[in-house]
């Protein structure tokens, strides 16, 4: 022990099956009270399976959690000993478990963290509306929330160095890159700076790369007859095939970790879609625990805890 005062910092993801016999429980909480037909069910069940029958979010945002708390760790100037926590929307650990988790263990302040480099109302506002939730259920802990970080140049400049890989040995004019997040529907963006912080973050990312043909795109959006926000990824490869593009580089621009949305919708569904049409497909890596994405948080996270009173 440090001796110093205990800091907690709490890592917020959307959770995942743990197994494949969790799918459907995972799956109706999502759905929030809706009754999932067993196509859906079954349809949820194969992309688990495909990807190892459980996901690994939960697995990678706690070695995420870890790695951060050593980085401030290993500060001999860090005025806290700083203890890493999980919560999970939609699975275990919820954040309701985690919050009390902390309070057992009496880290009673502690920095919140959304692990998603877009942040908006529609897109993540419930995370704090669970968040508080869970805080008055259990009488704290005092979280102070981390902001924004799509705009940070760490960020930009992981994300751009990433592109770059994939852009080696080929002409730029051959390369199509498309950067990818989760849709949602066009009704409850509307209003909502989701979008325009999307294309916000791929301009600023595109601003490093330089000349390459890019466009945003929108993954993984639910079943029903709603329109969604687009267009499609699986649209705009095929378009880029169209164009007479030899590489598409899909770039998980809303996403901090893998889980189901990157490896199965982008590395099994996209990639066939690009394979059907003669296109080879690339990815850039997730964020995951990538030692500039670990100094990034670290360093926002250090500013907000230990700002001057």
């Amino acid at each position: 022990m440090s001796g110093k005062p205990v800091k907690g910092i709490l890592l917020l993801a959307f959770g995942g099956a743990d197994s494949m016999e969790s799918v459907e429980p995972f799956v109706k909480n999502v759905l929030k009270g809706r009754i999932p037909t067993p196509e859906l069910i079954e349809k949820a069940r194969e992309r688990y399976r495909l990807i190892g029958g459980k996901s690994p979010l939960l697995e990678i945002t706690e070695a995420q959690g870890r790695a951060v708390a050593d980085i401030l760790n290993a500060d001999p100037e860090a005025r806290y000993e700083y203890r890493p926590f999980v919560g999970m929307r939609y699975w275990h650990p919820y954040i309701a478990e985690t919050a009390g988790k902390m309070m057992a263990e009496g880290v009673t302040e502690g920095v919140a963290v959304i692990m998603s480099p877009i942040l908006s109302l529609v897109a993540t506002g419930a995370y704090l509306e669970d968040l508080e939730a869970a805080v008055g259920l259990h009488g704290g802990p005092s979280v102070e929330m981390l902001g924004s970080w799509h705009m940070d140049r760490p960020f930009r400049d992981l994300v751009a160095d990433n592109i770059e890989k994939e852009l080696s040995g080929i002409d730029r004019k051959d390369a199509f890159i498309i950067f990818s997040s989760h849709s949602l529907p066009a009704v409850a963006v509307e209003g909502d700076p989701y979008e325009m912080i999307v294309r916000q973050a791929a301009d600023f990312v595109m601003e490093k790369v330089g000349m390459a043909d890019f466009k945003v795109a929108f993954q993984s959006k639910g079943a029903g007859a709603r329109q969604w926000l687009g267009p499609e990824t699986e649209s705009v490869i095929e378009e880029a095939g169209k164009k007479g593009k030899k590489r598409v580089i899909v770039v998980p621009i809303g996403f901090a970790a893998d889980h189901v949305e990157t490896l199965y919708d982008i590395d099994i569904l996209f990639k066939a879609v690009a394979a059907e049409k003669g296109i080879e497909f690339r990815r850039t890596p997730s964020l995951n625990t990538d030692p500039r994405f670990m100094n990034l948080l670290a360093s926002m996270i250090k500013k907000v805890a230990e700002k001057k009173q």
